[in-house]
């Protein structure tokens, strides 16, 4: 077949065109077409793209950029707060800070290395921030630009940091370290001092064991000449910076793990393992004046209390008025077992125990001085949990908590699905919020939050955009997402219509999953018309309408038969069965099982028309918000459980919801609550059916139905923290040029699914490519039944672990992937995890079965040309497969809107097959001019509204969007797109215009059509981490970015794209990244991001008083610069530890790469090492110089002992 140079098509430069299309035309799409790696274009008999259509988009509009991260910081180690800038920063496990101000002040910053933080250190009121990190490095921030960037790095090689201090106002950093020294920083160049504190001479000369590491560095606020370390065996030592010796020594025989200073500076509090608080007198060191064990219980016989948990940290706040505060975290008696995790505040004889929902990593109590020799006056202790951050109010007598302005509750129960919508209707965000205030909680302070720094202003971007997250608890929430912020709108409970559930009780009705069986699966949003709509984990879907009022009503619910079996089938043949044989004597041994409401008798237990839950069948009272308009529960069918839903599509204006699975199609007509369509996908395609198929297992039907089950487990919700193993699936039946042929290729990306083509059985065998199999040896591979789990009941991924012998990806922590073919012990969960995309990724058929199961993977409602030559369009449902077959479905809906409600709606497949090679994932219409149809929707209007008159109940329509409403012209663009390439053809002639094979050695995970500067284009994202964007109609690439490999089902599940460029995913199980792919958004985004450090004056010292400033210590007198500076304490060195310069505020070498400045700069660097080596070897030599001539010198003491004496005096 003839082609045209691609490039000259896309450029216009040729008006000559074969008769042919590069798709082959109808149904063929994947015949020539499948075999070209850049798109082919031709034109059809409808009119020609290249000639009306002028396209605007260029590479030029397209630049891939993170923009903000919201929610909670995933593995929080570390806590810092500003007290004048009041800004609060949290390090964590996995190398990242972020900084938090007031609503809207959001900043993630992440360390290189990826090393856990160990502790963070704000310059008060500086606009700078240290960070320790686990791999000993110690890093400067420069918080004076809108995305923080390190200024200097100071990594030190021999010695470990266990602990850090930078005292207020100073420039000399106290690095405590794992071998109990203390190393000193100046923060400005940071470079080393020469001032050490050994170990050894701060212990007593007569104590014979190591202190252990340093566990706490404070100077003393009365005199700042004075450092208190801390060491972990129980030590105290008080040492005189300036006589380098030290002033006292303490000895406790619990270890220390915190210590906190009295203001005055005469006492100070240690923390210790038996859960014990002692006080200590600076004038009486020998032992500690006051000790208590704050939860112990007191003994009989005056023996001391019963030693409790460790007490982690302590503070001891005073206040000018009251009694002090003491407040430490841990410290509860051993025999409580089942306390949670709490924190204490002791003010007088007052105990209170806050307990926590989560541990508590780290806590730090809000003083309103920076000075430390001053009343403190604590008004706040924000308390850092694991999975929360809380800010507890102490200026009230029952210390009430805040209320957190932040979305840090995005995790509350794990992110199961997203979706984005970016500029939608203005009214939407105002009326969640309004049905959303309504649920608020009371009991919170009032005061203001306390973290109220920096400054944040809207920016330039006004349009507003919404983010639903569905959760593993049912619950769906609503967020404001608009100009980069987050805040909760409205929480919808999708379980409230479903009866809770007894134990034990899951077992007699559907043998489903015991944890989250409410779990959203699948959400459908129509901002238009206000329409909602959920796919739920054990099959069902609920549609919501949308009401100001509050109502009490019983909800509709209906129940589908949808189940596609294959008839016994009791001797296999060993000879090869081809993929696709003569269906014609194939056809009695199918059974289509429709909506039907007859039940099939009963065999013993067998289950049959059992939905998985029970809805609610009395009257339930709906706030104002969402309201359940009708649940649609598949239910068992002789002793097979429902299959999880892979598409869902609703359409307003029909009054129609579609929804399918491995086995079929339903279509629902939720205004008449009636069942039009359940039908197995082959029955969809009557003759038309290009692949003439059977089943290939042979297989007893009603076998192993206890061991099959309605629902994967959502343990695959659950993200692991170990090392992850990913099944290596096997692509057995992919569609290539010859519909015959049968292709084993194995799937090169770590995550794959069933949909695909590829194995997701654990039990599945390797096999080499182009192998056939014969039915014996799939009876063999097959002998537990399609898609079964070998276990019969699914249970917590934490305690279930089987032993299967299966292929697997192993994805090291640097995501170094190697495979084996090895029996490993493969949880549950990471079976579950693969069969959980975003879009079509649940059922559980298995590749071997998959020809007869051909699962329905899009769905996608519109007005559109149904057949061939139609001469005007009409209301479709097209119809998207697993096998990359399209189908039209044409919806003959009654002609009035007065007959809608009685007269019934017609389903009926117009016969139309396009083909793609894989899976389909996403539709789209564009009309004549290349601008994207939206489907009709009808206008919301509230269903219980009080004025019940004829013009409120009439529905009001939108056919087409407003951008099209002129004239739809004779003919319109359908783009599809599958797991592996996108099309366009033109209709109504079904002509294949452009045809664009996106990849070849991976899948895509997600296709969105969406619209970018007044134009429209269709954005990808690939498993192997490409983002990809491609023009329309043409399929031209635009970008193509590497951007992040799926290490994480999870990426995979919640990645989604949406209009005006942009995009977001979970980067972990707590936060949602956003990010952009226009340039315009990138150019603008600096302007978009808040200020972290805004110009504060620093409050002035209090004064201290005559006699105060006489007796009260000479630290107002203590000059560290003449102390630790190279001219006294000389230079530390070179090889303790090695300084690397950061990137700064102008992004470094990275930014200058290009031109002499980077050379310059790389020179500077290289210069930098040279004489850090040349030092090094210096310092070796005179070491080696120095100790050859203390051998020379005890080589000559022995000759001189031994000159004179005889041999047998020795």
């Amino acid at each position: 077949m003839k082609k045209f140079n691609f490039r000259k098509v896309l450029d216009g430069l040729t008006a000559s065109s074969p008769s042919g299309s590069s798709g082959g035309g109808s149904g063929g799409g994947s015949g020539a077409g499948g075999s070209s790696m850049h798109p082919g274009g031709t034109a059809g008999a409808a009119g020609t793209p290249r000639d009306e259509i002028q396209e605007t988009l260029t590479s030029d509009y397209f630049q891939i950029c993170k923009t903000v991260r919201h929610g909670f910081p995933y593995l929080p180690t570390a806590l810092a707060f500003d007290p004048v800038q009041k800004i609060l920063a949290i390090g964590t496990r996995t190398g990242a800070i972020r900084i938090l101000g007031r609503p809207g002040v959001d900043c993630y910053c992440q360390h290189e290395s990826g090393a856990a933080v160990l502790q963070l250190q704000f310059l008060i009121n500086e606009g700078a921030l240290v960070s320790a990190s686990a791999d000993d490095a110690l890093h400067l921030w420069n918080l004076r630009q809108k995305r923080p960037a390190i200024l200097h790095s100071l990594k030190f090689n021999r010695e470990r940091i266990t602990y850090c201090h930078l005292p207020f106002q100073s420039k000399w950093l106290y690095v405590g370290t794992e071998r109990g020294n203390t190393h000193i920083v100046n923060i400005e160049s940071f470079i080393l001092s020469g001032y050490v504190i050994m170990w050894n001479k701060a212990i007593e000369l007569s104590t014979k064991t190591h202190p252990g590491p340093v566990v706490h560095l404070s100077d003393s606020p009365r005199d700042e000449g004075k450092l208190l370390i801390g060491y972990e065996n129980g030590t105290v030592v008080l040492w005189d910076l300036r006589s380098k010796r030290a002033d006292l020594r303490a000895y406790y025989d619990e270890a220390i793990h915190s210590v906190a200073w009295h203001h005055e500076g005469k006492q100070f509090m240690c923390s210790h393992s038996d859960g014990s608080l002692t006080l200590w007198n600076l004038k009486s060191p020998n032992r500690p004046f006051q000790t208590t064990i704050p939860h112990g219980k007191i003994q009989r016989d005056g023996k001391k209390p019963e030693s409790c948990k460790p007490i982690l940290k302590v503070e001891y706040k005073t206040c000018k008025s009251s009694e002090p505060f003491v407040i430490f975290s841990g410290g509860l008696s051993y025999d409580k077992a089942c306390r949670r995790p709490s924190l204490t505040i002791m003010h007088g004889k007052a105990i209170t125990v806050l307990e926590m929902d989560h541990p508590i990593v780290d806590f730090l109590t809000l003083c309103e001085t920076p000075y430390p020799n001053e009343f403190q006056e604590p008004y706040a202790v924000v308390v850092l949990l694991e999975k929360d951050l809380i800010v507890v109010d102490l200026t009230q007598s029952n210390f009430p908590i805040f209320e957190n302005p932040y979305p840090i509750d995005i995790h509350e129960s794990p992110v199961t699905c997203t979706e984005y919508f970016a500029d939608c209707p203005p009214d939407l965000i105002p009326v969640l919020y309004s049905v959303g205030a309504k649920h608020k909680k009371q009991g919170y302070s009032n005061k203001e939050w306390p973290i109220s720094g920096g400054a944040w202003n809207l920016g330039a971007q006004t349009y507003p955009e919404i983010i639903i997250t569905g959760h593993a608890d049912g619950s769906v929430k609503f967020w404001d997402a608009s100009a980069i912020t987050l805040q909760m709108l409205y929480k919808l409970k999708t379980s409230k219509v479903f009866e809770k559930q007894k134990t034990g009780e899951g077992k007699a009705t559907a043998e489903i999953v015991e944890e989250d069986p409410f779990a959203v699966q699948m959400m459908y949003w129509c901002p238009e018309s206000r329409i909602f709509c959920v796919a739920g984990v054990s099959a069902y879907v609920i549609v919501y309408r949308f009401s100001k009022h509050e109502v009490n009503t019983e909800i509709s619910s209906l129940e589908v038969r949808l189940q596609y079996e294959v008839e016994d089938i009791i001797t296999p043949e060993p000879e090869i069965i081809p993929p696709f044989p003569d269906a014609s004597s194939q056809l009695p041994s199918l059974k289509s099982l429709s909506g039907s409401t007859n039940t099939v008798a009963c065999e013993g237990t067998m289950k049959d028309s059992i939905p998985c839950l029970s809805v609610k069948t009395r009257p339930v009272r709906m706030p104002p918000g969402y309201q359940a308009d009708l649940v649609i529960q598949l239910v068992w069918v002789d002793g097979e459980p429902p299959q999880q839903i892979t598409s869902l599509a609703v359409n307003s204006a029909y009054g129609l919801v579609a929804f399918g699975n491995c086995n079929g199609l339903a279509v629902v007509d939720f205004m008449q609550k009636t069942v039009l369509l359940s039908m197995g996908t082959l029955d969809l395609y009557g003759s038309s059916d290009p692949y003439q198929r059977q089943p290939r297992s042979p297989r007893k039907s009603k076998q192993f139905a206890a061991d099959n089950f309605c629902m994967r487990g959502l343990s695959n919700f659950y993200p692991d923290l170990t090392k992850r193993i990913r099944t290596s699936y096997q692509s057995l039946t992919e569609l290539s040029d010859s519909p015959v042929s049968l292709e084993l290729e194995r799937c090169k990306s770590p995550t794959s699914d069933h949909v695909n083509g590829h194995c997701t059985s654990p039990t599945s065998q390797s096999c080499s490519s182009g192998k056939r199999l014969s039915s014996a040896d799939v009876s063999k591979a097959n002998r537990r039944g399609p898609g079964r789990p070998p276990f019969r009941k699914a249970q917590s991924a934490a305690c279930m672990e089987i032993s299967l012998p299966v292929t697997t990806e192993v994805i090291d922590d640097d995501h170094n992937m190697t495979l084996s073919s090895t029996s490993l012990y493969a949880s549950h969960k990471y079976e579950n995890r693969e069969n959980s995309f975003s879009r079509s990724r649940s059922s559980s058929v298995s590749s071997i079965d998959r020809d007869s199961k051909e699962a329905i993977t899009a769905l996608y409602f519109m007005e559109s040309f149904a057949r061939k030559n139609d001469s005007a369009v009409s209301s479709c449902l097209w119809v998207g497969t697993g096998l990359g077959m399209v189908l039209i479905l044409s919806l003959n809906l009654p002609a009035s809107d007065d007959l809608r409600q009685s007269e019934p709606v017609m389903v009926s497949p117009s016969g139309t097959v396009l083909t793609l090679k894989g899976p389909v994932l996403t539709f789209a219409c564009l009309d004549c001019m290349g601008t994207l149809t939206h489907p009709p929707y009808e206008v919301w209007r509230d269903p219980h509204s009080a004025d019940d008159g004829e013009k409120t109940r009439k529905r009001k329509l939108v056919m087409h969007s407003p951008s099209s409403s002129q004239d739809m012209g004779d003919h319109q663009f359908a783009v599809i797109c599958s797991e592996k390439q996108a099309k366009v053809f033109s209709l109504p002639s079904q002509t294949c215009l452009y045809v664009h094979n996106i990849t070849e050695t991976s899948f895509l995970l997600r296709a969105d059509v969406v619209t970018l500067c007044n134009s429209v284009c269709l954005a990808c994202f690939c498993a192997n981490g490409h983002i990809m964007t491609l023009s329309l109609p043409s399929l031209r690439p635009l970008l193509d970015i590497n951007y992040l490999p799926v290490t994480d089902m999870r990426i995979a599940r919640t990645f989604c794209f949406t209009n005006e460029g942009q995009a977001l995913y979970l980067s972990s199980p707590t936060e949602i990244q956003r990010l952009t792919y226009s340039q315009e958004m990138c150019d603008n985004l600096q302007d978009m991001l808040g200020d972290l450090f805004t110009p504060v004056e620093t409050p002035e010292a209090q004064n201290r008083g005559f006699l105060k400033g006489l007796f009260g210590g000479s630290g107002q007198a203590f000059d560290r610069e003449e102390l630790f500076g190279e001219a006294t304490a000389g230079k530390a060195s070179r090889s303790l530890a090695q300084h690397i310069p950061g990137s700064g505020g102008i992004e470094g070498v990275r930014g200058a790469a290009g031109g002499v400045i980077g050379d310059l700069t790389r020179a500077r660097i290289a210069l930098d090492e040279r004489g850090q080596k040349l030092g090094e070897l210096d310092e070796r030599t005179a070491s080696m110089m120095a100790s050859a001539e203390a051998f020379s010198k005890h080589a000559h003491e022995v000759m001189l002992k031994y000159k004179d004496k005889k041999w047998y005096q020795f």
